[in-house]
């Protein structure tokens, strides 16, 4: 199921200020540290519905992301401080999540992203093709 709004009753959002090990030899933010940027809001957004990592093995699942897109609007800066945002937005038969970087001052979009992960049976390492009952639990709504 796909919300069609662009805000989803499951979110997280987090600040965190730009650090000089994050900037590449033109003094922005290395692409490649964005990637880092969305695990630690999707971290809080798990956290949030109580289904973070240690959980999700627990539960029998594990989580890969199978897919994540990103699209670079402007650059941050050393010191800056980013908003980071984490929507989840399916959850049927994946669990996808859509992201937002800002800059937190002035609401200037930086970065869009999604990431798409599946869930995976632990003890036969099998992918699921239907989300499993754990995730619609923690989301507090009932399969369909």
């Amino acid at each position: 199921m796909r919300r069609t709004n662009k805000e989803s009753r499951w979110f997280a959002e987090v600040e965190m200020q730009v650090q000089f090990f994050d900037l590449d030899p033109m003094e922005i933010v290395w692409h490649g540290r964005y990637v880092k940027y969305l695990e630690v809001v999707r971290c809080a957004l798990l956290d949030k519905i109580g289904y973070n990592y240690p959980q999700m093995k627990a539960s029998g699942y594990s989580w890969p992301v199978i897919d994540m897109q990103l699209r670079y609007v402007g650059s941050a800066t050393f010191g800056q401080t980013l908003k980071l945002r984490a929507d989840i937005v399916e959850w049927e038969n994946r669990l996808k999540i859509d992201y937002l970087i800002t800059d937190a001052a002035t609401g200037k979009r930086l970065n869009r992203a999604s990431t798409t992960m599946v869930a995976v049976d632990l003890a036969t390492k099998e992918m699921c093709f239907v989300s499993p009952p754990v995730l619609f639990e923690k989301l507090g709504i009932e399969p369909l």
